[in-house]
């Protein structure tokens, strides 16, 4: 018969042995998932407006003057000064083939064409242009690994090399061509940035830990945390219940190792502690995960409930991002407080060996809350180093501190106007040349790119004439042209009757700029206050509308999701502190944090880096992030800070709790602040940008708010802070 300690002991191997073995299998299934995860993505604009959005409905009212929707790839062909013969006939060669450019399985660029290749000359005599007019429905679909319109623009950027050989200079671009340069941008995701990321935070953590084997324990714990989110984002999306873009899964990747390697280092930190008092690795883990537990779950709640409200968004990439990052911070939850203590746990009576080459040390005797709770405060700030140092300094000077760094947050905030989220031209989202942005320059200088992808108005019947002179008296528009019977996907024929669908007719736009420059947009939002004056019930549409409203949009998402994050988050600060003016002040701390942030974050985008702008979703993001996972580092701090305050009051309990935790906080922040910085090896301006905001807010947060800020000004308010219940705080001494 086994004893009780040793049939407890064989359980405890099998619930251990049980849970490795289960995220195993998900790591298995999970690992395979992230590979896929491009497949489900949706990188169109399009699909991410509201049904409300103006172009949406143009567009679907558009769509019944054009049997197919077309999705255009255009091939430019420029010469060194005139084109000679033998090079416009290259072009036109090349023009007349192609249809039977191979895409792979059997299939032709044919295939998917609706209407043959046409060159056009430009009036200059300087280059020819090839349009390509692929099937916007087949363009999107799946060909082996990719999707038809990055095989089809593939399949003509190798194709133009007899072009290139006739001293032409050639490049693909068009929405098919930079649709096909931003997958391929985002391809560096499934790899390079989750390699980048790994390699970032196993260096901190051999930093932190010294050891041979903890750093790989805590970074299997984020690699299967990655896992089983992936498998999770895959399902949804497959199935069409959530939408997946580039940014969504970069963000997941990031967000899933650093919330994950952030609670394991505090339960780390916390079984290290008790494993001074404590002989047995079980009892020890179990004292840990009992006091993480609640500081650990209210930041994952924090940051779920932060991100969710971002399904308050009218752009589906918004919505979409709140419910797959949340996803990616639950199972961050569950693969620390599950998996890593079973690989901490798993050596069983040698467990502690794990911390091999600095294994904790016994103390002399005693229980860790008698024995540490009744040391003299001195003493341990002494033992703390730097961190009890800086609890020191903050127990002298309280008023000082908090005054000093809030002046500096103040003066930091009043950059934030300089900070320019209006939106950027296409061109401008690429950090590296891509040819799709060469193709676009070289197009703007011998064609008139309006009429690439002009604007679209759909209006009454009887208010043609009305429409057409309103769009043609505002400045940067080019033309204004009825579609004709005659005009039906070819050139308009001005003797025709204009087309009539339903008592509406079309009349197409073009601008003098590029339908993928800001300044094309500008025109469009003119065009519609012109357009709307003439004929209420007009719309008007067009890819340059579509990025109008999406900018608009964004706009009124930050508008309502900013105050929906900021009560979600002040709600569950309010349970955890069981307090209303600590949560109060924490809240206040970090917005002033956030504006801080994003004022030098304007200064270094405008005078170092030289960005032309920032995508309108920019500061939305850059809130989210910021305010829900800057919350984090006080709250870690903040739950301690309670825990001593229960026995030792206020004051000490705040220079108690910032020397204890100081260490695991800002290791927990450098890793944080890391691994989005590791988003920058992806060349797109979006990403870079979030890169830099979220890493050098969470830093700011780290080193400055959770550090100076919070506890000076706790430390100043002493036992008021816990006000209206404050009851279980002794007076301080």
């Amino acid at each position: 018969m086994l004893s009780n300690s040793r049939r407890a002991g064989v359980l405890r191997g099998l619930v251990i042995l049980g849970v490795i073995v289960v995220w195993f299998a998900i790591g298995g299934a999970g690992g395979m998932s992230i590979g896929k995860l491009s497949e489900v993505q949706q990188n169109d604009a399009t699909s991410f407006l509201p049904t409300g959005a103006e172009s949406t409905r143009a567009a679907d009212l558009a769509a019944g003057f054009r049997q197919t929707d077309t999705l255009p790839a255009l091939v430019v062909a420029e010469a060194n000064g005139a084109m000679t013969p033998d090079q416009l006939s290259a072009v036109q060669q090349f023009a007349g083939r192609v249809g039977s450019l191979p895409l792979g399985d059997g299939r032709t660029l044919g295939d998917i064409l609706v209407a043959p290749a046409q060159a056009i000359p430009s009036s200059d005599g300087q280059a020819t242009l090839v349009t390509v007019a692929l099937d916007a429905t087949k363009a999107t679909e799946q060909l082996g690994d990719q999707r038809v319109v990055n095989a089809a623009v593939a399949a003509l950027r190798d194709a133009v090399t007899p072009l290139s050989d006739q001293g032409l200079s050639v490049h693909v671009t068009g929405p098919a061509g930079s649709i096909a340069d931003l997958v391929d941008a985002f391809g560096g995701i499934d790899s390079l940035l989750l390699l980048v990321a790994l390699g970032v935070v196993f260096v901190i953590l051999v930093l932190v830990y010294r050891s041979p084997s903890l750093p790989f324990t805590v970074l299997f714990t984020s690699l299967f945390a990655l896992s089983g989110a992936a498998l999770a984002v895959y399902q949804l999306a497959a199935n069409g219940v959530l939408v997946l873009n580039g940014q969504s899964q970069g963000i997941l990747f990031i967000l899933v190792v650093g919330a994950a390697t952030d609670y394991s280092l505090l339960i780390v930190a916390r079984y290290r502690e008790e494993l001074r008092w404590i002989q047995e690795p079980p009892r020890a883990m179990y004292r840990a995960l009992r006091a993480a537990l609640e500081p650990i779950a209210a930041s994952a709640g924090t940051v779920i409930a932060g991100l969710l409200c971002l399904l308050l968004s009218d752009l589906a990439s918004n919505r979409s991002l709140g419910p797959v990052a949340a996803i990616g911070i639950a199972a961050a939850f569950v693969a620390a407080l599950t998996l890593l203590p079973a690989l901490l746990l798993v050596g069983g009576r040698r467990a502690r060996w794990i911390f091999w080459p600095r294994m904790p040390k016994p103390a002399d005797s005693g229980d860790p809350h008698d024995v540490e709770g009744g040391e003299e405060l001195e003493h341990l700030e002494a033992r703390t180093g730097l961190w009890g140092r800086v609890a020191g300094v903050i127990g002298r000077h309280p008023r000082r501190v908090w005054v000093v760094t809030a002046v500096f947050l103040v003066a930091a905030s009043a950059w934030v106007p300089t900070f320019r989220a209006q939106g950027t031209s296409e061109s401008d989202v690429f950090l590296t040349k891509v040819d799709s942005v060469a193709g676009e320059k070289a197009l703007a200088r011998h064609f008139e790119a309006g009429n690439v992808q002009p604007a679209t108005v759909v209006a009454p019947e009887g208010e043609l004439d009305a429409v057409v002179s309103a769009a043609r008296s505002v400045p940067g528009v080019q033309s204004a042209t009825p579609v004709t019977q005659g005009g039906q996907g070819g050139p308009p024929d001005p003797n025709a009757p204009p087309m009539v669908v339903d008592g509406r007719v079309l009349v197409e736009v073009a601008t003098q700029a590029a339908a993928e420059t800001q300044q094309a947009q500008d025109t469009v939002a003119a065009l519609r206050g012109a357009v709307h004056a003439a004929a209420p019930d007009a719309l008007v549409g067009g890819a340059a509308a579509q990025r109008l409203d999406t900018q608009q949009t964004s706009a009124r998402d930050l508008r309502v999701i900013v105050p929906a994050v900021l009560v979600v988050i002040l709600l569950v600060l309010i349970g955890l502190l069981r307090s209303v003016l600590a949560p109060v002040l924490i809240v206040l701390a970090n917005l002033l944090s956030f504006g801080a942030t994003l004022g030098i974050s304007a200064l270094v985008f405008n005078h170092a880096f030289g960005f032309p702008g920032s995508d309108a979703t920019v500061p939305l993001y850059g809130f989210v992030f910021l305010v829900a996972l800057g919350i984090d580092y006080s709250i870690f701090l903040m739950t301690r800070v309670r825990e001593e305050s229960l026995e030792h009051g206020t004051r000490s309990g705040v220079r108690r709790g910032l020397a204890v935790t100081g260490g695991v906080i800002t290791s927990a922040g450098l890793v944080l602040a890391s691994t989005f910085g590791t988003l920058a090896v992806i060349p797109l301006l979006f990403l870079a940008q979030i890169a830099f905001l979220v890493a050098f807010g969470v830093l700011l947060d780290t080193l400055v708010v959770r550090t100076l800020l919070v506890p000076g000004l706790v430390h100043d308010l002493g036992r008021r802070v816990w006000w209206p219940w404050r009851g279980r705080i002794p007076a301080d001494r």
